[in-house]
């Protein structure tokens, strides 16, 4: 239902050290006010889908939950928030402009996490990358 790309970008996000995921949560605080509200609005995925996903990351943060908030108290609300909303523009990319996708996913893959291209920017060819 989320697709393998999908998949792959949560599962990464959630693997983060607790100091990058506070600075990706930081990032898209910043970015909302430069067209992220917008962005995330227009990523919004079906109930079962958003489901999904929240399952995924939820279940991924929860065992961290300890680790995160000695890092920071509210880390794994902020972080849980910051990767469904990456996770959800990764999901319905091809219902975002480029620069939307970037606006959202940037403030991870910046921290090393992969990515599936925008479709409009995918040479591959593969179909793997939903």
């Amino acid at each position: 239902m989320l697709g393998p790309g999908t998949e792959r970008f949560v599962d990464a996000a959630v693997a983060l050290p607790p100091a990058a995921l506070a600075a990706a949560f930081d990032r898209m605080v910043e970015e909302r006010s430069r067209g992220g509200r917008e962005a995330s609005r227009a990523a919004r995925p079906s109930a079962a889908q958003d489901s999904a996903l929240t399952h995924r990351v939820r279940g991924g943060l929860l065992a961290r939950a300890d680790e995160l908030d000695e890092h920071l108290t509210g880390l794994l609300s902020d972080a849980k928030s910051a990767i469904c909303i990456a996770g959800r523009a990764v999901l319905k990319r091809g219902r975002l402009t480029p620069e939307q996708y970037d606006l959202l996913v940037t403030p991870f893959t910046d921290l090393g996490v992969p990515a599936p291209p925008h479709p409009a920017l995918d040479r591959s060819g593969d179909g793997l990358s939903a």
